[in-house]
C-alpha cells in the first residue's frame, strides 16, 4: 500500500504542460482510447454480429455497429484513465501514461472520454438499434462508475470487470438481430471465463505495481500464487466446456469440436504450469496462451457456424 507521501498531488496532475509534437499526439491519443484493448473489443463485436446474422452480410450496418463500439469503448478508456491519473502515476506499467506525465490534461481527457462514449451510444442506437446503444451504455457504466472504483476495495473487481469485458459480442449480436437470445450468452460466457485467466497472469507479472497503488488485486495478497493459479486453472477448464456449447446446441459444425479442444486444453495446461510453479515465466506463457486462445477459438466458431 502506498504512503500518503507517495500520491502525487492534485495540481500536480493539472500543471503547466509542454507543448507536444503532432505525433506524439497521435500516440498518446492511441494510449488513452487504449487501441490494443479497443481493438479486441471491436473484434470481439464483430464476432457476435458474424454469429448472430444470417445471411449475406450487410456492409454498412456492420459498419455502424463496429464504429459506433469503438468509440463507446475508446470514450470508457479514457474515462478510466482519468479517474485512475493518480494511481497511474504511481506504477512502472503506467507512469508514463499521457495524464501522469502532464501531456494531455484531465479535464481535455474527460471532455474526450464523454464525449466519445455519449457519441458511441448515440450513434449505435440510432444507426443500428437502441438495444446495442442500451449494451453499450451498460458496458460503459459497469466498466467506468463499478469496475475502476472497486479496484481499490475488494479483489473481486476482477470478476466485475470480467462482466462488461464480456458485452462487446453480445451488443454485436443486439446489432445484428435486434435481440438477445440465448446463443448470444454463451458467447459472453466464453469471453466471461477467458478474461479471469488472462488477467489473473496480468495482475501476478504487474503484483508489485498494483500493491504500490494501492489497488486491491488477489496477486497482491498471495503470496506463493496458490489462489492465483488454482483460479486460472478453474476458469480455464471450465472454458473448455463452456466452448462445446455451441456444437451441443446444434449452433456450428462438429469440426469446431476438435479446435475448441485443443486451444482449451493447450490453454488449460498454461494455467496448471502456471499453478504449479507460480513464476513470471508460467504467467507469461498463459497471457500468450490466452491471446492466441481467443482469435482461434471464436474465429473457428464463426466459420464453422456459416
Amino acid at each position: 500500500m502506498s504512503t500518503v507521501s507517495e500520491q502525487p498531488r492534485v495540481h500536480d496532475l493539472e500543471g503547466p504542460r509542454p507543448k507536444v509534437p503532432v505525433g506524439t499526439l497521435v500516440s498518446d491519443i492511441l494510449v488513452l482510447v487504449k487501441a490494443r484493448l479497443t481493438l479486441m473489443v471491436i473484434v470481439t463485436t464483430l464476432i457476435g454480429f458474424l454469429f448472430g446474422w444470417h445471411g449475406p452480410v450487410d456492409a454498412w450496418l456492420l459498419f455502424h455497429t463496429l464504429f459506433g463500439t469503438f468509440l463507446a469503448a475508446a470514450g470508457a478508456s479514457v474515462l478510466n484513465q482519468v479517474f485512475e491519473a493518480e494511481y497511474d502515476a504511481l506504477m512502472r506499467r503506467t507512469k508514463n501514461r499521457p495524464i501522469p506525465m502532464h501531456r494531455i490534461s484531465r479535464d481535455n481527457g474527460l471532455f474526450l472520454g464523454i464525449t466519445a462514449s455519449a457519441v458511441g451510444v448515440v450513434y449505435l442506437s440510432i444507426t443500428t438499434n437502441i438495444l446495442a446503444g442500451l449494451l453499450a451504455a451498460l458496458t460503459i457504466g459497469t466498466y467506468v462508475f463499478v469496475y475502476t472504483p472497486l479496484k481499490r476495495v475488494t479483489t473481486l473487481n476482477t470478476i466485475v470487470g470480467a462482466v462488461p469485458g464480456a458485452l462487446p459480442p453480445v451488443i454485436g449480436w443486439a446489432a445484428a438481430r435486434g435481440d438477445t437470445d440465448f446463443e448470444c450468452w454463451i458467447l459472453f460466457t466464453i469471453l466471461f471465463l477467458w478474461q479471469m485467466p488472462h488477467f489473473l497472469a496480468i495482475a501476478w507479472l504487474y503484483r508489485e505495481d498494483y500493491r504500490k497503488a494501492g489497488f486491491c488485486m488477489l496477486s497482491g495478497r498471495d503470496t506463493d500464487c496458490r489462489q492465483t493459479g488454482r483460479l486460472a486453472l478453474l476458469y480455464s477448464m471450465g472454458l473448455i466446456s463452456v466452448s462445446l456449447l455451441p456444437f451441443v446446441l446444434r449452433l456450428t459444425s462438429f469440426w469446431y469440436v476438435p479446435v475448441a479442444l485443443l486451444t482449451g486444453v493447450a490453454f488449460s495446461i498454461a494455467a496448471f504450469v502456471f499453478a504449479l510453479s507460480g513464476t513470471e515465466r508460467a504467467a507469461r506463457r498463459l497471457f500468450l496462451a490466452s491471446i492466441i486462445y481467443l482469435p482461434v477459438t471464436l474465429g473457428c466458431l464463426v466459420l464453422a457456424r456459416l
